[in-house]
């Protein structure tokens, strides 16, 4: 193992233990600086330097030239805000081995490019109302399919928080604590249809696993009510059951589970509801994220038109 590589396990380990970041970062950053070292044969700190870095960012922004150098995987060019994810961690390294005294490139070196505003958009709300409604059955996975539309609309969760609920709740009360990101704890509500759609899903299982939402056994030839549970459900599995319901609610638009997470912001912020309060819902670290909803619901814009535009013209 290289000098360099020991200093990464030990940057990762410090992510982990002292930062106190999630399996999952660790795992996004060691992706992303090994490709850097792979890349640029890093060998020891002396060997990051500018020349280096910036060669990466070209093989990053380049889907030829970096099929050739990026482990030889085929794949469409990388979007900035991803690229940006690669140079945010050398950037990061960079000042991990600075404050450990460690000679290298200085990290206020390395500068991040200007990306395009985040954007958003969102369905009507007809379009919603269609896609909640959309898994009809009283059979086991119909109740559970409408039982997570409904919580994700209700609550705004990730898909993450939404996958590692617990069955053990109290509906009534209809408060469930989330732990988010950055091991963050908040409190998210449910609404009446979801309290009555989890209700109606929970008394149909007859298991004893502990998760909210279990996978469901999908063999040719067994019937829906015959379904048995297999565990846990996985992220993957409900991208592919929102996608089901949206096209089976006739929506051309491609929807995901993150945005029917847009939708409750969005519900929440035109109904009235002010913006530090759905930061608070959202579990956003920075309001600054949560301001990308703004463009879709400001309606002090929406008034100063209806009031000023086109006073003269005939009616």
């Amino acid at each position: 193992m290289t000098e360099a590589e020991k200093l990464l396990q030990n940057y990762l380990d410090h992510l982990e233990i002292e930062r106190n970041r999630s399996p999952k970062t660790r795992e996004s950053y060691e992706h992303y600086l090994k490709e850097f070292l792979s890349f640029a044969k890093i060998k020891s700190p002396s060997d990051i330097t500018d020349d280096a870095v910036r060669n990466f960012r070209i093989a990053l922004a380049r889907p030829n030239f970096s099929q050739k150098n990026l482990g030889g995987r085929a794949r469409k060019e990388l979007k900035k805000i991803t690229q940006n994810y690669y140079v945010i961690a050398i950037r990061n390294f960079l000042k991990y081995l600075a404050k450990r005294d460690i000679k290298a490139l200085s990290a206020d070196k390395i500068e991040l490019p200007k990306t395009p505003s985040r954007q958003i958009s969102i369905i009507e709300y007809h379009d919603l109302e269609r896609l909640l409604s959309a898994p009809s059955g009283s059979d086991l996975r119909s109740l559970r399919d409408r039982a997570i539309l409904e919580t994700f609309f209700s609550t705004g969760l990730r898909i993450s928080e939404l996958c590692s609920l617990s069955r053990y709740i109290d509906l009534e009360r209809g408060e469930l604590t989330i732990r988010g990101k950055g091991d963050k704890l908040r409190i998210v509500f449910l609404s009446e249809r979801a309290k009555k759609a989890i209700k109606n899903y929970l008394d149909k299982r007859t298991d004893a696993d502990e998760a909210m939402f279990v996978s469901l056994t999908k063999k040719p030839g067994v019937k829906s009510h015959e379904s048995k549970v297999i565990g846990r459900i996985i992220p993957r599995a409900v991208q592919r059951l929102v996608n089901f319901y949206a096209r089976k609610a006739g929506i051309a638009d491609h929807i995901t589970p993150h945005q029917l997470r847009h939708q409750f912001a969005t519900d929440l912020l035109l109904n009235g509801a002010d913006l530090r309060s759905v930061q608070s819902l959202l579990g956003h670290s920075n309001i600054s994220t949560t301001q990308i909803y703004t463009h879709l619901t400001n309606k002090e814009l929406r008034e100063i038109h209806k009031s000023f535009h086109g006073r003269r013209r005939k009616q």
